[in-house]
């Protein structure tokens, strides 16, 4: 599935960054399609960067940086606001109606993305196929996207593809490689919905639960 301009980078050096769900699959991208000259670089996650091979969807560069790193699974995390926290004045109710909140599972995470991906021509997201793995793409794109070459927009979700694969060796990260699609909005979503039922259903349930027995059995807590 081509979205981007078959020109682009046209006699021009381009990077790839490849973004997978933990560190060994990324050691293993790296390892497929490479062709033995790999730099690898350790900072928050490691970074293993290499030259080849070139890439299907600008096959008119003149060459190709590859960086592949990774994520540790979840980006972010949804809980709710700060004025929701206290479970004595928050009727459980009300959690039901209350807006939720994102944040970064580690800070440090984020960075990474952010300063791995500046100035990127494409990404390609290596997450495992499902909806998890789809959710963990929109996540990564969230934190980085607007930093590509060429500014910000959503423009840039033209150069930004997405690798379906069910095994790991060389020849299955080969096949992914040249038969790269787009991630799905839509199941991304789907795992939006499941994350906020599951927090405001476990949470309301929590405290609904603690007040009833608390104020049936005052000594419970001892």
């Amino acid at each position: 599935q081509q979205t981007s301009d078959i020109n682009y980078g046209r006699g021009q050096k381009i990077t790839i960054f490849h973004v997978a769900e933990k560190p060994s699959i990324a050691q293993a991208i790296a390892n497929g399609l490479s062709r033995g000259n790999i730099v690898f670089k350790k900072h928050v996650l490691p970074v293993h960067e290499f030259t080849d091979p070139p890439f299907p969807k600008a096959p008119q560069a003149s060459s190709v940086l590859h960086k592949v790193s990774s994520v540790a699974g979840h980006v972010f995390s949804v809980d709710f606001p700060q004025k929701y926290q206290s479970w004595e004045s928050v009727d459980p109710l009300e959690l039901f109606q209350a807006p939720i909140v994102r944040k970064p599972c580690k800070g440090s995470v984020v960075k990474h993305l952010q300063d791995e991906a500046k100035g990127c021509d494409f990404i390609v997201l290596w997450m495992d196929c499902d909806r998890e793995g789809e959710n963990i793409n929109f996540e990564v794109l969230d934190c980085c996207m607007h930093l590509m070459k060429g500014g910000t927009g959503v423009a840039n979700y033209d150069r930004v593809y997405r690798a379906y694969f069910s095994a790991i060796n060389p020849s299955d990260i080969q096949k992914a490689y040249q038969n790269l699609g787009k991630p799905d909005k839509n199941q991304a979503l789907s795992v939006d919905a499941r994350q906020e039922l599951d927090l405001k259903v476990g949470v309301a349930f929590s405290r609904f639960q603690t007040r009833f027995f608390q104020g049936r059995y005052g000594d419970l807590d001892s």
